[in-house]
């Protein structure tokens, strides 16, 4: 389990999501690898924000990833890789939109939830709901507020599995072109961003094989959507390419950049302007 979030972190978020409230909604994203402790900060962040008068939703990018059934048929259709959850193009963006809508007219929205064991989308019958009136919205995901790569970025590839199964560019051109289309919609929608800067890719990697550790654990090894280290391993590289890019990228950009150590601890909090 992640410790709690550093009450330094904690305090200059509320400061944020404090300066951003105004009348209507208010929508904080939160980008970070995978590992960086998104789920966990957003938590208490909105646990904070209720005892203050705000009253908070959380949405996740992973709970707007596309139906296996979906994924099947991009596989099918567009390139193989597709298949699996995780970059531009996996998920339903239309989905996330129409919960923002609904909350920016103050209405109450059913928030979609992904079960990541069975690697599919929990029923509707247990998505929990926001209640109307929500005043903030904490969107978090491991590529929020990301901008495509130029074209020339994408020759080379970045790993074995880009060189061996998508050879010709053909997938992660397609995550590109998604990332730069209607995904930039949905950005478009956030009053602040937030980027967990993890210390490289390396360190992103072990995290990832901690969080499925814990998977591994809570679930069972036999779960549908439960992996092996090795199978880890493959996954994760899916992620690399623009895991890559949001480090060298984003940071410049985002409203608060939290810089963590090796073990998640914040070496430093920089507020863009100020």
């Amino acid at each position: 389990m992640l410790a709690a979030p550093d009450p330094r972190l904690l305090a200059a978020l509320l400061a944020l999501v404090r300066q951003q409230a105004g009348a209507g909604l208010t929508v904080i994203g939160l980008c970070g690898a995978q590992g960086a402790g998104k789920s966990t900060l957003v938590a208490a962040l909105a646990g904070a924000l209720e005892d203050g008068g705000l009253p908070t939703a959380v949405l996740s990018l992973d709970d707007l990833y596309r139906t296996r059934r979906e994924r099947q048929r991009l596989a099918a259709q567009v390139h193989p890789l597709l298949l699996t959850r995780g970059v531009p193009g996996t998920h339903d963006i239309a989905l996330g939109l129409a919960v923002v809508a609904a909350l920016e007219r103050g209405e109450a929205a059913a928030l979609p939830r992904f079960d990541k064991a069975a690697d599919d989308r929990a029923a509707e019958r247990d998505w929990p709901a926001a209640a109307a009136d929500t005043r903030v919205l904490l969107l978090e995901g491991w590529c929020l507020g990301a901008r495509p790569q130029a074209a020339a970025a994408l020759v080379d590839p970045v790993n074995p599995l880009e060189a061996q199964e998508d050879p010709g560019g053909i997938w992660r051109g397609y995550a590109n072109a998604a990332l730069a289309g209607e995904y930039q919609l949905l950005f478009a929608r956030l009053d602040a961003l937030v980027l967990l800067a993890a210390p490289g890719w390396d360190v992103v990697a072990r995290w990832r094989e901690q969080q499925e550790a814990e998977l591994r654990a809570r679930s069972g090894p036999a779960a549908a959507g439960v992996m092996t280290p090795d199978q880890v391993t493959r996954f994760i590289a899916h992620y690399e390419r623009l895991t890559r890019h949001i480090l060298a990228e984003m940071p410049p950009r985002a409203d608060l950049l939290v810089r963590l150590g090796a073990a998640r601890e914040v070496l430093a909090l920089t507020r863009r302007n100020g």
